[in-house]
């Protein structure tokens, strides 16, 4: 009688995720290879801070758990991913262990180490906050713009495919058709939108302090740096939705624009609640029973904007990733309790339909 190996059988894990506090699985992690950044961003503080690298050390002892974790996506990331002297190494590593490894960078180093990124890279995100060299310098603090779409261009003829995210603001909410513009002429796959975060302590350095959610209405939006649209920009910004849907109904038809018209419009009422102090919408997410975030230093994250709830050392990564305090904060944010979660502007969520699917792929 032929026998079924177990490598063969569906990974069903991820759904019994769902049914409680307790992970069995981890199918996407999240890792940041360094703290260093080499933009000087508005709304991140991180490029300011003491730079750390994660040790080849603690790559290997994540890589060596990764069958057992069932980790099937793991997203390079930091600070700047590509300052990390090692990256391409550990993304070797992280491949040869069964992961599709995606690159999260500001792209400033891609055009110059692109044969690294061609020969270890299964997907491409890059950030683009602009539109022309202009909005893109003054918003990321570096003249980065035509290097970046030269190593977006090298990496997409080479068949690396390229997501662009942009997190609108401001400073650049009236060059979303140009930035779709470049971003198409560049060879990338999907343009991706997002609100920028005025919220968090957790994820971009320490850029406000512990006081930042009561001192949110005295700071934004009336502060003349605040990245936040005003009262006086929605209407000009709805314009712009509405010429998107218009103009590149076909970009959004394609794909190439990642969300739909309904959901840019969220981006349209996260800034208006901003502004008129009404309730956010509650996000829809479940990242941190499907996902993690390890720091150089091995701390474990739920997702980028919930603080610590452990640290790899002589345990296992399972075993670190269900200790009390884990358990506990997936309880909270899943029973609303977390008010980090009430302004989330990059929520994931994948139903049981969804992780199903993915299980027999």
């Amino acid at each position: 009688m032929n026998r079924i190996h177990p490598s063969m059988l569906p990974d069903l894990r991820p759904l019994l995720n769902l049914t409680g506090d307790r992970l069995r699985t981890l199918p996407m992690l999240i890792v940041y290879l360094t703290d260093g950044c080499n933009s000087r961003c508005q709304t991140c503080d991180i490029w300011k801070l003491p730079r750390r690298n994660m040790s080849m050390a603690l790559a290997e002892k994540l890589a060596s758990e990764f069958r057992m974790l069932g980790v099937r996506r793991v997203i390079l990331s930091g600070g700047e991913a590509m300052q990390h002297p090692d990256w391409s190494r550990i993304a070797h590593l992280f491949h040869a262990a069964g992961a599709t490894v995606e690159l999260l960078t500001n792209g400033l180093l891609v055009n110059k180490q692109a044969q690294d990124v061609i020969e270890n890279i299964d997907q491409l995100i890059i950030s683009l906050d602009g539109g022309v060299p202009e909005t893109y310098k003054a918003i990321r603090g570096v003249d980065g713009f035509d290097v970046i779409l030269s190593g977006m261009r090298t990496c997409a003829d080479a068949g690396v495919p390229i997501t662009t995210r942009t997190t609108i603001q401001r400073g650049n909410y009236f060059e979303m058709p140009q930035i779709i513009d470049a971003a198409r002429n560049a060879g990338v796959c999907k343009v991706s939108f997002l609100a920028v975060d005025v919220s968090s302590t957790q994820a971009f350095g320490p850029r406000f302090g512990a006081d930042i959610l009561p001192a949110l209405s005295s700071l934004f939006p009336h502060a003349p740096s605040s990245p936040v649209l005003t009262a006086d920009d929605l209407p000009e910004f709805s314009k712009v939705l509405d010429r998107l849907e218009h103009e590149y109904a076909a970009d959004f038809a394609s794909g190439l624009i990642a969300e739909s018209p309904v959901k840019l419009r969220r981006l349209y009422n996260y800034f208006a609640t901003l502004n008129d102090g009404s309730p956010f919408p509650p996000p829809r997410c479940n990242a941190p029973h499907l996902s993690s975030v390890v720091e150089v230093d091995g701390n474990l994250r739920p997702c980028f904007f919930l603080p610590h709830v452990g640290k790899l050392g002589d345990g296992t990564f399972l075993e670190t990733l269900n200790t009390p305090l884990a358990v506990e904060m997936r309880a909270a944010y899943r029973t609303g309790q977390r008010s980090e979660c009430a302004r989330c502007v990059c929520s994931l969520y994948q139903g049981p339909r969804t992780l199903l699917r993915t299980a027999f792929q």
